[in-house]
């Protein structure tokens, strides 16, 4: 099986995580591909200043997403220790749902893992919901993990 898993670091994304290696039967015969996507800053101002800002911006935007998965490929290798279970990770640029959608459809996934952010009506409408999308134009099933109730710990 196929599963790609999207990432932004956050707790939500580790509960997306945790779930994936709860529904993992045989690691040996499972591919996991882990994606982050982070978006370009744009600068507001034309001026030498805000161009470098923006790409100093984006360059610790970047490093950080590569952070986000090497840390989610950690905690997927911690969850199946004995098994030599693929793993490749992938840090994309541009709108997350557009990214994982494209990743998912050129690398033949099964199913796409992702949290849900649970920012409610308001948010789905300002910003949109990745998670949505995902549902909605993702060429193969997508498990959408709610987050942990609370006092419930995140172990990923």
């Amino acid at each position: 099986m196929r599963i790609l898993i999207a990432t932004d670091g956050s707790d939500f994304s580790k509960a997306a995580i945790e779930k994936c290696c709860q529904i993992i039967i045989k690691p040996e015969e499972a591919a996991i591909k882990i994606v982050s996507v982070y978006q370009v800053v744009v600068p507001l101002d034309i001026h030498a200043a805000s161009i470098e800002y923006s790409q100093e911006l984006e360059e610790a935007t970047r490093r950080q997403a590569e952070e986000f998965v090497k840390e989610a490929a950690a905690a997927v290798r911690e969850c199946s220790p004995n098994s030599n279970i693929e793993i490749t990770t992938q840090v994309s640029v541009g709108a997350a749902d557009q990214a994982l959608i494209e990743t998912a459809k050129e690398w033949n996934a099964d199913l796409v893992v992702v949290g849900s952010h649970g920012r409610g009506f308001w948010g789905r409408i300002l910003i949109g919901s990745v998670s949505d999308s995902l549902v909605h134009h993702a060429p193969c099933s997508v498990l959408v993990v709610r987050p942990p109730e609370s006092g419930e710990r995140v172990t990923a």
